[in-house]
């Protein structure tokens, strides 16, 4: 059984062949998946498609991208989601200092917001981080004890012990199997087995074999796990099963 920990499946690619792309995950070994919110609009999104559905879990959060439109309504809007019971995490959120689409201050700004609120609901937070180690590292040191997921993991070894000590979980896409990420696959083979877990970011950044084609899919997470199986020298079917275990205890599910 695999955890999808990760995905847009609301996206206007994925959501017309939804069922299909559920049944497709399913045949693939993957058995639940967590479908992340990045804007008031598709946190709402995600709570519908997850609602009815067996093994998908919504969340709710601003992207950093959006974060120079976190005004007082949407943030009253995300933290009443996020106190859902059926809401999973928080996020998500982050920094983005690639693409910069929203001013430096209010990704900021609207990261700590993310993580007072995750704190305080003692729920998972869900980091974006992109060129913004530093700043990420220093907004989640100024908030103790909150817990979380760095998602989609594009850094490499030297960073990786920091967001260890804060007690984060490491989640890889299929970035990490592209021939160039060395730094990133270096830090798939060091991240403690009980701290590992995998996603697809989908439909985005499918796995190398699929590199260029649209959309990626939840089905496609097994290729990722199975090759980072191969770089540590572990059996995938029992990587699949402890990186399974790591999202239950993440975020607060029932053991697949």
């Amino acid at each position: 059984m695999i955890t999808d920990t990760h995905a847009h499946v609301f996206w206007d690619d994925l959501l017309p062949d939804l069922d299909n792309v559920l049944e497709r995950a399913r045949a693939a070994g993957v058995s639940r998946i967590v479908v992340v919110g990045t804007d008031v609009a598709s946190s709402r999104k995600a709570f519908e498609v997850c609602a009815g559905r067996a093994g998908l879990h919504p969340t709710a959060g601003v992207h950093p991208h959006d974060s120079k439109d976190l005004d007082a309504e949407a943030k009253q809007e995300i933290e009443r989601m996020c106190r859902l019971p059926e809401c999973v995490a928080v996020g998500e959120t982050g920094l983005d200092h690639f693409k910069s689409f929203s001013p430096r201050t209010d990704q900021i700004a609207g990261f700590a917001w993310h993580a007072e609120l995750a704190r305080a609901l003692d729920k998972p937070l869900v980091v974006h981080s992109r060129e913004a180690h530093v700043d990420t590292l220093d907004v989640l040191r100024a908030v103790p004890n909150v817990r979380g997921v760095m998602h989609c993991w594009t850094m490499g070894l030297a960073e990786l012990p920091h967001y260890l000590d804060l007690g984060f979980h490491i989640s890889f896409s299929g970035v990490v199997t592209y021939p160039k990420n060395a730094h990133i696959q270096a830090a798939a083979r060091a991240v403690p087995a009980d701290r590992i877990v995998f996603e697809t970011d989908c439909p985005f950044l499918a796995p190398q074999k699929h590199r260029g084609k649209w959309p990626n899919e939840p089905a496609l997470v097994r290729e990722t796990l199975e090759f980072v199986a191969a770089l540590r020298g572990e059996d995938p079917v029992e990587l699949a099963a402890s990186s399974t275990r790591n999202a239950s205890e993440l975020f607060g599910l029932e053991r697949a």
